[in-house]
This record gives C-alpha cells, structure tokens and sequence, in this order.
C-alpha cells in the first residue's frame, strides 16, 4: 500500500479542496512545493546559529533530521518542518552578555539547557497523550502564554541594538526592506521579508564592501558539518539550566497552535488527537539537536503560511524539504558564506525580528479577547514585562535565574495567586472590607 495517495490527477487542487496530509500531488509538483518549504523555513532557521554562534550546516542537518523524526513519530499523519526556536535565542546569548557566543565552552555549555529543554517537553508530550490538554491551558491561560511569549522576544532588544549600532546605516537599509517586503507582498514573498531583506542587506554589504570572504577558496564544498557534544558532565552547565526551561512553555503554545492550525485548515478536527505525539516529536528532535551541537526546534509558522497558499497539505513535501535540508548541510562553504553576514544585516533584521516574538504574544491575548480591565490581567503583563525588557535577575551565590525565568515566574504566581485571592474574598473569607470597585487602570476589580 503506497505512504500517499494521489490527489486527483496529481498536478491541481480544485477550488475549495485540499491535498490532505494522506495524499500527495505527482513527484514533480510534490519536490516543487517541497523546495518552497526550504526558502520559507531558511530564513528564519540560519539566522539562529548566525545569531548564538550555533555552526550553520549542523543546525540545518537537526532541523532536517528532526523534521523527518518528527514525521515519523506523529505517524506521517501532521504536515510540519522543524526549524530553529527563536525562543532558545535570549537564554543562549545571555551566556555571553547578550551577544554571539565566542567560545566552544560556551556552546557546549548551552546545549545542555537546549538538550534539558527537549526532555522536559518530550515527558510533556507523554503526559498530553495520555491525559489531554486541558491541565495546559490551566497553567497557562491565553494571558500569561501571551506574556511568556512576549517577554522573551522584548528581553532580546539590547542584543538586536548592540549588532545594529555597529554598523547602523547597512542595518537601516536592512530594516527597511523587510518592512517594504512585508507590506508590499501577499502570500508566500510576504512571508519571507525576513528572508528577503537579508538578502538585500547581504548585497548592499557586498557593493559596498563590508563583505568579508577570506579564505572561502580553502573551504570544500562538500564535509562533514561541526559537531559539538552537550557538556553534561560540567556543573558549570547545569547551573545555566534554569535559564531555558520557560523556553518550553513557548515551544508548548507552538505546537498546539500549529496542530490546531492544521487540523482547522484541513477540516479534520482527529489530526488534534496528534497534539501529544507532536509534543514528543519535537521534544526528541530538540534534544538530539542539542545533544551534538544544533539549534532547538519547532514547528514553523513560515511553513503553515506556504501549505496556506498552496492548500497542499501534504507530508511528502515535507520529506523532501527535511532531505534538502539535510543535503545542505553538508556543504562547509555553505556554511561558510553564511558567517560572511555582517552584524549590520544581523541588527536591521532582528530589530524586526525580536519585536515580532513580541507581537505574537500580544496576538494571543487579542485572538483569546483577554480582558485587560482586570488587574490581575494587567499586573500580569506589567511585571513580567518590565522584569524582561530591564534585564532583571535573581542570584544565591553561583546560582542564577534571568530575566526570563524571573518574568515567566512572576506571570504564572501573579495569575494564579491573584485569581485564588479573589476567589477566597468573594466566598467572604476576608475581613469583611470591600472589594474594590475599578481597578488601577480603571477596570473591573480583580
């Protein structure tokens, strides 16, 4: 029996229909939408390793691994591609101040908060599968999932200025593009300006001479990526562990999000019952990732953008994309060329870039119509928020949490406590005083 049956006569999709994840179009038209996997997932998931100091060909050879274990551990059933989490991005630069990390102590230290990550959400997905969703959106309600979200892309914004600074004209130029890009096209180009406007900052680098390829001549085209091996026998390493596990809440509200997506788009509400396989899924591919020197993973937005336009939803295309992926990255000078991309390019576009983390969680809370009339909604965002943007942190001697793991400690015990308090006021457990009438902003009481 074939993995994929043919979709009409294999080469168009009838207005209203959808190639399901069952079906596939000719092999022609399959590698074709395949290959429009790789641009859509490429953009974002090489500036990651450009951005912590990550080897570029071994992040592309995880994201194609673990798009193609991810494929077969949710049994062939959910179209995704697996690329780099920009969630990973603030605890993995704040071993550095901030910046891109410089020594291979220091990536083989962060790999193991990128490995301890995947763990925690494989055993997650393990719980969803057997007991559902529903304890997730408990903890994590559309106004704190929003506000872990944002403070994790708010957080990065000294690191977005400190690449933009050093060379602000390219950076501008850059910065630009990807608006004009974002704004002027629909679809698939529109949802690639991030890409895009590399592109166009790259060869403004290059006419202007900021461009730098000494000794590219000296790199095979053809070898083996660069494998750096978590350093799970260092302390030194576990003490930073703290830092990444909020990225998992992050990675959590994505692949729920995504298998939703799919499920609606599709109209096939039983791909939702693949929620705690691609938990798990995911959580192995990050921790395989990590395990020998590659970025997270997750399931990518870009690419639901591309089943979106094509309606083809089809996990053959994504085998082929995950094999592309994993031919790429065995190319040194590939990798090489990459690493030419100067910081200017690297500030223009993740000022975009980290702003936008940011808007996707403010979209939860406007999707989710979350009420910010009540305080409780409002100190919730407001503390974490200030917490992440300000850089707060928390230390007992070698012991360290940043401002990530203070902000989403803060949102969770704001939230929670704050609705147990005004529960046990409204049974009249109080002293009898009134509840307030508005609340600091002038809404309703907590």
């Amino acid at each position: 029996m074939p993995l994929w049956k043919i979709h009409g006569d294999g080469h168009t999709v009838e207005p209203g229909q959808v190639v399901t994840p069952e079906e596939r179009l000719s092999w022609p038209a399959t590698i074709a939408i395949g290959a429009q996997h790789v641009v859509a997932m490429f953009g974002a998931t090489f500036l990651v390793p450009i951005i912590t100091g990550f080897p570029v060909t071994t992040t592309l050879l995880f994201s194609g691994v673990g798009t193609l274990l991810f494929l077969l551990l949710t049994r062939n059933r959910l179209p995704s591609y697996l690329g780099s989490s920009f969630a990973f991005l603030a605890p993995i630069t704040a071993l550095n101040g901030g910046n891109t990390l410089e020594t291979p102590e220091q990536i083989t230290q962060a790999l193991v908060g990128v490995a301890a990550v995947g763990v925690l959400l494989a055993a997650i997905g393990f719980l969803v599968q057997a007991v559902g969703t529903g304890w997730i959106d408990r903890l994590m309600p559309p106004v704190v999932a929003g506000a872990i979200v944002a403070l994790i892309g708010f957080n990065l914004a000294p690191a977005a200025w400190n690449n933009f600074k050093l060379q602000p004209e390219l950076a501008t130029v850059t910065l630009i593009a990807v608006i004009l890009f974002s704004v002027l096209f629909r679809g698939f180009l529109g949802r690639i300006s991030i890409f895009l406007g590399v592109i166009v900052g790259y060869i403004v680098a290059a006419f202007t001479g900021q461009l730098k390829f000494d000794g590219i001549e000296d790199v095979a085209w053809v070898g083996l990526p660069q494998f750096h091996l978590a350093a799970i026998t260092d302390p030194a390493a576990w003490k930073l562990v703290p830092m990444f596990l909020p990225v998992v809440l992050v990675l959590i509200a994505e692949n729920v999000g995504h298998v939703r997506g799919v499920a609606t788009m599709t109209n096939d509400p039983s791909i939702n019952k693949s929620t705690g396989r691609a938990l798990v899924a995911d959580g192995v591919a990050t921790t395989i990732a990590g395990a020998f020197g590659g970025s997270g993973t997750t399931t990518y937005g870009e690419n639901i953008g591309v089943m979106a336009a094509t309606r083809v939803y089809s996990t053959a295309a994504y085998w082929v994309a995950g094999i592309v992926a994993i031919l790429l990255a065995f190319s040194p000078k590939v990798g090489f060329v990459f690493n030419t991309i100067p910081a200017g390019v690297l500030g223009g576009v993740t000022t975009a870039l980290y702003g936008l983390i940011g808007v996707i969680g403010i979209k939860i809370w406007v999707d989710n119509r979350v009420d910010f009339s009540r305080p409780v909604n409002q100190y919730t965002v407001a503390v974490s928020f200030v917490i992440a943007i300000a850089g707060f942190a928390m230390g007992w001697g070698d012991f360290q949490l940043g401002a990530i793991v203070v902000g989403t400690v803060a949102a969770l015990l704001i939230y929670h406590l704050g609705n147990a308090i005004a529960r046990w006021r409204k049974t009249g457990a109080d002293d009898g005083g009134p509840i307030p009438a508005v609340g600091p902003l002038g809404g309703d009481p907590v």
